[in-house]
Protein backbone atom coordinates (compact mmCIF):
# COMPACT_ATOMS: atom_id res chain seq x y z
CA UNK A 1 0.00 0.00 0.00
CA UNK A 2 1.08 3.58 -0.70
CA UNK A 3 1.20 5.97 1.95
CA UNK A 4 0.80 9.88 1.33
CA UNK A 5 -0.32 12.74 3.00
CA UNK A 6 -3.49 14.30 0.36
CA UNK A 7 -4.89 12.47 -2.30
CA UNK A 8 -5.99 14.69 -4.80
CA UNK A 9 -8.11 13.12 -7.14
CA UNK A 10 -8.58 15.09 -10.86
CA UNK A 11 -6.00 16.86 -12.56
CA UNK A 12 -7.78 19.43 -14.16
CA UNK A 13 -6.27 22.68 -13.26
CA UNK A 14 -8.04 22.70 -9.38
CA UNK A 15 -6.12 19.79 -8.94
CA UNK A 16 -2.68 20.28 -10.10
CA UNK A 17 -3.09 23.60 -8.74
CA UNK A 18 -3.74 22.45 -5.36
CA UNK A 19 -0.66 19.66 -6.19
CA UNK A 20 1.41 22.51 -7.16
CA UNK A 21 0.58 24.72 -4.08
CA UNK A 22 1.23 22.15 -1.37
CA UNK A 23 4.56 20.32 -3.59
CA UNK A 24 6.18 24.09 -2.98
CA UNK A 25 5.13 24.20 0.70
CA UNK A 26 6.46 20.46 1.35
CA UNK A 27 3.51 19.01 1.79
CA UNK A 28 3.62 15.58 -0.40
CA UNK A 29 0.63 14.52 -2.35
CA UNK A 30 -0.39 11.99 -5.10
CA UNK A 31 -2.66 13.50 -7.87
CA UNK A 32 -5.09 10.39 -9.10
CA UNK A 33 -7.11 11.37 -13.02
CA UNK A 34 -9.30 8.82 -14.38
CA UNK A 35 -8.21 10.03 -18.11
CA UNK A 36 -5.55 10.57 -19.97
CA UNK A 37 -3.30 13.67 -20.08
CA UNK A 38 -3.67 14.40 -23.84
CA UNK A 39 -7.61 14.15 -23.26
CA UNK A 40 -7.70 15.99 -19.67
CA UNK A 41 -5.71 18.87 -22.51
CA UNK A 42 -8.24 18.20 -25.09
CA UNK A 43 -11.30 20.34 -22.96
CA UNK A 44 -11.60 23.92 -24.12
CA UNK A 45 -13.15 25.93 -21.72
CA UNK A 46 -13.06 29.42 -20.57
CA UNK A 47 -10.26 31.41 -20.98
CA UNK A 48 -10.72 34.81 -18.63
CA UNK A 49 -8.19 35.13 -15.45
CA UNK A 50 -9.61 37.44 -12.97
CA UNK A 51 -6.75 39.36 -11.60
CA UNK A 52 -6.63 37.38 -8.23
CA UNK A 53 -6.45 34.21 -10.12
CA UNK A 54 -3.42 35.52 -12.16
CA UNK A 55 -1.48 36.48 -8.98
CA UNK A 56 -2.21 32.83 -7.48
CA UNK A 57 -0.92 31.01 -10.32
CA UNK A 58 2.36 34.05 -10.21
CA UNK A 59 3.23 32.63 -6.86
CA UNK A 60 2.84 28.88 -7.46
CA UNK A 61 5.76 29.53 -10.07
CA UNK A 62 3.61 28.61 -13.25
CA UNK A 63 2.85 32.25 -14.26
CA UNK A 64 5.14 32.91 -16.27
CA UNK A 65 3.94 31.57 -20.17
CA UNK A 66 0.86 33.29 -18.61
CA UNK A 67 2.40 36.90 -18.44
CA UNK A 68 4.68 35.98 -21.65
CA UNK A 69 1.15 35.23 -23.40
CA UNK A 70 -2.19 36.53 -22.06
CA UNK A 71 -4.01 38.99 -23.24
CA UNK A 72 -4.29 41.96 -20.41
CA UNK A 73 -8.18 43.24 -20.93
CA UNK A 74 -8.50 46.59 -18.93
CA UNK A 75 -12.41 46.41 -19.82
CA UNK A 76 -15.50 44.75 -21.78
CA UNK A 77 -18.30 45.59 -23.61
CA UNK A 78 -21.50 44.98 -23.16
CA UNK A 79 -24.89 45.61 -26.09
CA UNK A 80 -28.45 45.54 -25.39
CA UNK A 81 -30.51 45.51 -29.20
CA UNK A 82 -27.55 47.05 -31.12
CA UNK A 83 -26.84 49.58 -28.11
CA UNK A 84 -23.28 49.65 -26.30
CA UNK A 85 -21.72 49.77 -22.65
CA UNK A 86 -17.93 49.71 -22.24
CA UNK A 87 -16.96 48.64 -18.83
CA UNK A 88 -13.97 50.60 -18.11
CA UNK A 89 -12.59 48.22 -15.21
CA UNK A 90 -9.25 50.01 -15.11
CA UNK A 91 -10.22 53.48 -14.95
CA UNK A 92 -13.37 52.60 -12.72
CA UNK A 93 -11.65 50.17 -10.02
CA UNK A 94 -8.07 49.44 -11.46
CA UNK A 95 -7.91 46.71 -12.09
CA UNK A 96 -7.91 44.03 -15.68
CA UNK A 97 -8.20 40.35 -16.49
CA UNK A 98 -6.30 38.73 -18.84
CA UNK A 99 -7.66 36.40 -21.31
CA UNK A 100 -5.10 33.53 -21.35
CA UNK A 101 -7.22 29.47 -22.19
CA UNK A 102 -7.66 26.84 -19.34
CA UNK A 103 -6.33 24.86 -21.79
CA UNK A 104 -2.89 26.67 -21.13
CA UNK A 105 -3.68 26.87 -17.72
CA UNK A 106 -3.66 23.39 -17.44
CA UNK A 107 -0.54 22.92 -19.54
CA UNK A 108 1.48 24.98 -17.41
CA UNK A 109 0.57 23.19 -14.39
CA UNK A 110 0.90 19.55 -15.81
CA UNK A 111 4.18 20.54 -17.06
CA UNK A 112 5.37 21.89 -13.64
CA UNK A 113 4.54 18.74 -12.02
CA UNK A 114 6.48 16.74 -14.74
CA UNK A 115 9.80 18.87 -14.36
CA UNK A 116 9.55 18.18 -10.66
CA UNK A 117 8.45 14.85 -11.09
CA UNK A 118 5.01 15.05 -8.89
CA UNK A 119 3.51 11.76 -9.07
CA UNK A 120 0.41 12.28 -11.20
CA UNK A 121 -1.40 9.09 -11.98
CA UNK A 122 -3.04 9.12 -15.56
CA UNK A 123 -5.74 6.47 -16.58
CA UNK A 124 -6.61 5.58 -13.00
CA UNK A 125 -10.27 3.68 -13.14
CA UNK A 126 -12.80 2.44 -10.62
CA UNK A 127 -11.04 5.20 -8.19
CA UNK A 128 -13.15 4.70 -4.69
CA UNK A 129 -12.74 6.49 -1.88
CA UNK A 130 -12.82 4.33 1.87
CA UNK A 131 -13.19 5.63 5.52
CA UNK A 132 -12.81 9.40 4.75
CA UNK A 133 -14.77 9.80 7.95
CA UNK A 134 -12.34 8.07 9.99
CA UNK A 135 -8.98 8.89 10.76
CA UNK A 136 -7.15 7.00 8.08
CA UNK A 137 -9.01 7.29 4.83
CA UNK A 138 -7.98 5.42 1.47
CA UNK A 139 -8.39 5.66 -2.13
CA UNK A 140 -8.15 2.86 -4.33
CA UNK A 141 -7.65 2.60 -8.26
CA UNK A 142 -7.30 0.00 -11.13
CA UNK A 143 -4.21 0.49 -13.43
CA UNK A 144 -3.14 -2.20 -15.97
CA UNK A 145 -5.55 -4.23 -14.39
CA UNK A 146 -4.28 -4.16 -10.62
CA UNK A 147 -6.17 -2.92 -8.12
CA UNK A 148 -4.03 -0.09 -5.95
CA UNK A 149 -4.38 1.72 -2.67
CA UNK A 150 -3.23 4.70 -1.21
CA UNK A 151 -3.49 5.45 2.37
CA UNK A 152 -3.44 9.49 3.10
CA UNK A 153 -4.16 12.07 5.78
CA UNK A 154 -6.68 13.82 3.67
CA UNK A 155 -8.51 13.49 0.44
CA UNK A 156 -9.57 16.68 -1.92
CA UNK A 157 -12.01 16.35 -4.34
CA UNK A 158 -11.14 18.11 -7.82
CA UNK A 159 -12.68 15.66 -10.14
CA UNK A 160 -15.15 18.03 -11.14
CA UNK A 161 -19.35 17.68 -11.59
CA UNK A 162 -19.49 14.19 -12.33
CA UNK A 163 -16.77 12.98 -10.42
CA UNK A 164 -16.83 10.36 -7.86
CA UNK A 165 -15.90 12.16 -4.59
CA UNK A 166 -19.27 14.17 -4.14
CA UNK A 167 -21.28 11.23 -5.31
CA UNK A 168 -19.12 8.94 -2.31
CA UNK A 169 -21.01 11.36 -0.03
CA UNK A 170 -24.07 10.08 1.76
CA UNK A 171 -26.79 11.43 0.15
CA UNK A 172 -28.06 12.66 3.79
CA UNK A 173 -25.07 14.63 4.90
CA UNK A 174 -25.42 16.69 1.38
CA UNK A 175 -27.50 19.56 0.06
CA UNK A 176 -27.51 20.90 -3.53
CA UNK A 177 -28.95 24.12 -4.75
CA UNK A 178 -29.38 24.04 -8.22
CA UNK A 179 -31.03 26.40 -11.43
CA UNK A 180 -30.48 24.65 -14.82
CA UNK A 181 -31.16 27.07 -17.40
CA UNK A 182 -33.44 26.54 -20.74
CA UNK A 183 -30.72 27.24 -23.24
CA UNK A 184 -26.79 26.23 -23.71
CA UNK A 185 -24.36 27.86 -25.77
CA UNK A 186 -23.03 27.05 -28.82
CA UNK A 187 -19.70 27.79 -29.48
CA UNK A 188 -17.13 27.99 -32.36
CA UNK A 189 -13.20 28.34 -32.03
CA UNK A 190 -11.76 29.22 -35.50
CA UNK A 191 -8.14 30.42 -36.18
CA UNK A 192 -9.34 33.65 -37.18
CA UNK A 193 -7.84 37.63 -35.31
CA UNK A 194 -10.61 38.49 -32.85
CA UNK A 195 -12.94 40.86 -34.15
CA UNK A 196 -12.50 43.38 -31.66
CA UNK A 197 -9.46 43.96 -28.68
CA UNK A 198 -11.78 43.23 -25.82
CA UNK A 199 -14.80 40.65 -25.50
CA UNK A 200 -18.02 41.51 -26.19
CA UNK A 201 -21.24 40.63 -24.89
CA UNK A 202 -24.42 40.85 -26.85
CA UNK A 203 -28.28 40.77 -25.72
CA UNK A 204 -30.38 40.38 -28.89
CA UNK A 205 -34.10 39.32 -29.30
CA UNK A 206 -33.13 35.88 -31.40
CA UNK A 207 -30.48 35.85 -27.78
CA UNK A 208 -27.46 36.22 -26.30
CA UNK A 209 -24.32 36.19 -28.41
CA UNK A 210 -20.34 36.76 -27.15
CA UNK A 211 -17.60 37.55 -28.91
CA UNK A 212 -14.30 36.64 -27.40
CA UNK A 213 -10.74 34.78 -27.77
CA UNK A 214 -8.05 32.22 -27.28
CA UNK A 215 -4.85 34.72 -28.57
CA UNK A 216 -4.32 37.68 -31.40
CA UNK A 217 -4.64 34.79 -33.92
CA UNK A 218 -7.71 32.51 -32.60
CA UNK A 219 -11.16 33.39 -31.77
CA UNK A 220 -14.07 31.86 -29.86
CA UNK A 221 -17.63 33.28 -30.71
CA UNK A 222 -20.81 31.78 -29.21
CA UNK A 223 -24.63 31.95 -29.61
CA UNK A 224 -27.02 31.05 -27.25
CA UNK A 225 -29.47 27.94 -28.67
CA UNK A 226 -32.31 25.70 -27.26
CA UNK A 227 -31.49 23.01 -25.29
CA UNK A 228 -32.59 20.48 -27.99
CA UNK A 229 -30.25 21.87 -30.54
CA UNK A 230 -27.81 19.64 -31.98
CA UNK A 231 -23.83 20.42 -32.82
CA UNK A 232 -24.65 18.53 -36.36
CA UNK A 233 -27.43 20.71 -37.61
CA UNK A 234 -25.07 23.69 -37.00
CA UNK A 235 -22.86 24.15 -40.23
CA UNK A 236 -20.16 27.04 -40.29
CA UNK A 237 -22.07 29.15 -42.10
CA UNK A 238 -25.05 29.12 -40.27
CA UNK A 239 -23.43 29.78 -37.39
CA UNK A 240 -21.73 32.83 -38.35
CA UNK A 241 -24.88 34.25 -40.05
CA UNK A 242 -27.05 33.57 -36.58
CA UNK A 243 -23.85 35.18 -34.61
CA UNK A 244 -23.70 38.49 -37.48
CA UNK A 245 -27.23 38.93 -36.99
CA UNK A 246 -27.16 39.03 -33.11
CA UNK A 247 -24.34 41.80 -32.99
CA UNK A 248 -23.89 45.57 -34.14
CA UNK A 249 -23.54 45.93 -38.09
CA UNK A 250 -20.37 47.18 -37.48
CA UNK A 251 -19.18 44.39 -35.60
CA UNK A 252 -20.68 41.84 -37.66
CA UNK A 253 -19.13 43.04 -41.08
CA UNK A 254 -15.56 43.24 -39.18
CA UNK A 255 -15.66 39.42 -38.27
CA UNK A 256 -13.54 36.90 -40.08
CA UNK A 257 -14.53 33.43 -40.99
CA UNK A 258 -13.18 30.24 -41.14
CA UNK A 259 -13.37 26.34 -40.71
CA UNK A 260 -14.26 25.78 -37.27
CA UNK A 261 -11.33 24.05 -35.30
CA UNK A 262 -14.42 22.92 -32.81
CA UNK A 263 -17.56 23.49 -31.78
CA UNK A 264 -19.81 22.41 -29.34
CA UNK A 265 -23.08 22.85 -27.20
CA UNK A 266 -22.42 23.31 -23.18
CA UNK A 267 -26.18 24.22 -21.47
CA UNK A 268 -26.24 26.76 -18.56
CA UNK A 269 -26.94 25.80 -14.95
CA UNK A 270 -26.30 27.20 -11.56
CA UNK A 271 -25.31 25.04 -9.18
CA UNK A 272 -23.84 23.99 -5.29
CA UNK A 273 -22.87 21.75 -2.63
CA UNK A 274 -23.14 22.76 0.86
CA UNK A 275 -21.22 21.86 2.76
CA UNK A 276 -17.48 21.24 1.20
CA UNK A 277 -15.99 19.30 4.05
CA UNK A 278 -17.03 15.80 4.68
CA UNK A 279 -14.50 14.50 7.75
CA UNK A 280 -11.32 14.37 5.81
CA UNK A 281 -12.78 14.36 2.40
CA UNK A 282 -12.49 17.89 1.25
CA UNK A 283 -14.37 19.03 -2.26
CA UNK A 284 -13.23 22.13 -4.72
CA UNK A 285 -13.66 23.08 -8.24
CA UNK A 286 -16.80 21.83 -10.10
CA UNK A 287 -17.02 19.22 -7.81
CA UNK A 288 -18.68 21.80 -5.59
CA UNK A 289 -19.81 24.26 -7.70
CA UNK A 290 -21.08 25.00 -11.33
CA UNK A 291 -21.37 28.54 -12.65
CA UNK A 292 -23.47 29.52 -15.98
CA UNK A 293 -19.94 31.02 -18.23
CA UNK A 294 -21.04 34.67 -18.57
CA UNK A 295 -19.42 36.08 -15.80
CA UNK A 296 -16.30 34.13 -16.66
CA UNK A 297 -16.16 33.11 -12.79
CA UNK A 298 -15.77 28.86 -13.01
CA UNK A 299 -11.99 28.47 -13.05
CA UNK A 300 -11.39 32.05 -11.05
CA UNK A 301 -13.47 30.08 -8.24
CA UNK A 302 -11.58 26.68 -8.58
CA UNK A 303 -8.22 28.59 -8.32
CA UNK A 304 -9.90 30.52 -4.82
CA UNK A 305 -11.08 27.34 -3.85
CA UNK A 306 -8.06 25.77 -3.91
CA UNK A 307 -6.04 28.61 -2.42
CA UNK A 308 -8.34 28.57 0.52
CA UNK A 309 -7.84 24.58 1.01
CA UNK A 310 -4.00 24.64 0.04
CA UNK A 311 -3.27 27.20 3.25
CA UNK A 312 -5.45 25.46 5.41
CA UNK A 313 -3.43 21.99 4.64
CA UNK A 314 -0.08 24.18 4.73
CA UNK A 315 -1.41 25.57 8.05
CA UNK A 316 -2.18 22.01 9.68
CA UNK A 317 1.07 20.51 9.03
CA UNK A 318 2.99 23.67 9.68
CA UNK A 319 1.59 25.24 12.73
CA UNK A 320 -0.40 21.96 14.26
CA UNK A 321 -3.62 23.99 13.68
CA UNK A 322 -6.78 22.90 12.46
CA UNK A 323 -8.63 26.57 12.23
CA UNK A 324 -8.46 26.58 8.41
CA UNK A 325 -9.62 23.06 7.75
CA UNK A 326 -12.19 23.80 10.12
CA UNK A 327 -13.30 26.87 8.24
CA UNK A 328 -12.61 25.94 4.60
CA UNK A 329 -16.65 25.00 3.71
CA UNK A 330 -17.91 28.19 5.28
CA UNK A 331 -14.94 30.50 3.48
CA UNK A 332 -15.37 29.18 0.53
CA UNK A 333 -19.02 28.71 -0.05
CA UNK A 334 -18.96 32.90 1.19
CA UNK A 335 -17.39 33.53 -2.27
CA UNK A 336 -18.95 30.70 -3.88
CA UNK A 337 -22.59 32.38 -3.29
CA UNK A 338 -21.37 35.70 -4.68
CA UNK A 339 -19.54 34.88 -7.35
CA UNK A 340 -22.98 32.64 -7.99
CA UNK A 341 -24.96 36.30 -8.02
CA UNK A 342 -23.27 38.18 -10.52
CA UNK A 343 -22.98 35.11 -13.00
CA UNK A 344 -26.76 34.38 -12.50
CA UNK A 345 -27.27 38.73 -13.05
CA UNK A 346 -25.32 38.41 -16.09
CA UNK A 347 -27.00 35.43 -17.57
CA UNK A 348 -30.28 37.18 -16.45
CA UNK A 349 -29.51 40.39 -18.18
CA UNK A 350 -28.08 39.26 -21.85
CA UNK A 351 -30.11 36.01 -22.22
CA UNK A 352 -33.86 35.56 -23.88
CA UNK A 353 -36.03 34.18 -20.94
CA UNK A 354 -39.23 32.58 -23.55
CA UNK A 355 -40.93 32.11 -19.51
CA UNK A 356 -40.92 36.03 -19.63
CA UNK A 357 -41.97 37.42 -22.13
CA UNK A 358 -42.20 41.20 -22.77
CA UNK A 359 -42.38 42.12 -19.44
CA UNK A 360 -38.87 40.56 -18.77
CA UNK A 361 -37.59 41.78 -21.63
CA UNK A 362 -38.17 45.55 -20.43
CA UNK A 363 -36.73 45.09 -17.06
CA UNK A 364 -33.56 43.45 -19.04
CA UNK A 365 -33.41 47.24 -20.77
CA UNK A 366 -34.03 48.81 -18.20
CA UNK A 367 -31.46 47.19 -16.15
CA UNK A 368 -28.89 47.62 -19.14
CA UNK A 369 -29.93 51.18 -18.97
CA UNK A 370 -29.14 51.67 -15.35
CA UNK A 371 -26.07 50.05 -16.08
CA UNK A 372 -25.12 52.50 -18.77
CA UNK A 373 -26.13 55.47 -17.09
CA UNK A 374 -24.61 54.73 -13.59
CA UNK A 375 -20.91 55.11 -12.66
CA UNK A 376 -21.66 53.30 -9.67
CA UNK A 377 -23.32 50.29 -10.99
CA UNK A 378 -20.76 49.94 -13.42
CA UNK A 379 -17.86 50.08 -11.07
CA UNK A 380 -19.96 47.01 -9.16
CA UNK A 381 -19.86 45.23 -12.19
CA UNK A 382 -16.30 45.91 -13.35
CA UNK A 383 -15.24 44.95 -9.27
CA UNK A 384 -17.29 41.19 -9.92
CA UNK A 385 -15.97 40.81 -13.13
CA UNK A 386 -12.21 41.68 -12.63
CA UNK A 387 -12.72 39.57 -8.97
CA UNK A 388 -13.77 40.16 -5.50
CA UNK A 389 -10.95 40.08 -3.13
CA UNK A 390 -10.02 37.11 -1.49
Amino acid sequence: MQRTRVVIVGAGPAGLLLGRLLDRAGVDNIILERKSPDYVLSRIRAGVLEQGTADILDAAGVGARMRREGLVHDGVEIGFDGDKCRIDFDGLIGRHVIVYGQTEVTHDLMDARTAEGGPAIYEAEDVTLHDFDGAVPKVSYVKDGVTHEIACDYIAGCDGYHGVCRASVPASAIRSFERVYPFGWLGLLVDKPPVAEELIYAHHERGFALCSMRSPTRSRYYVQVALDEKVEDWSDDRFYDELRGRLDPEVAEAIQTGPALEKSIAPLRSFVAEPLRFGRLFLAGDAAHIVPPTGAKGLNLAATDVQYLADALIEHYGEKSDAGLDGYSAKALARIWKAERFSWWMTQLLHVFPETGEFGRRIQRAEFDYTASSERARAVLAENYTGLAL
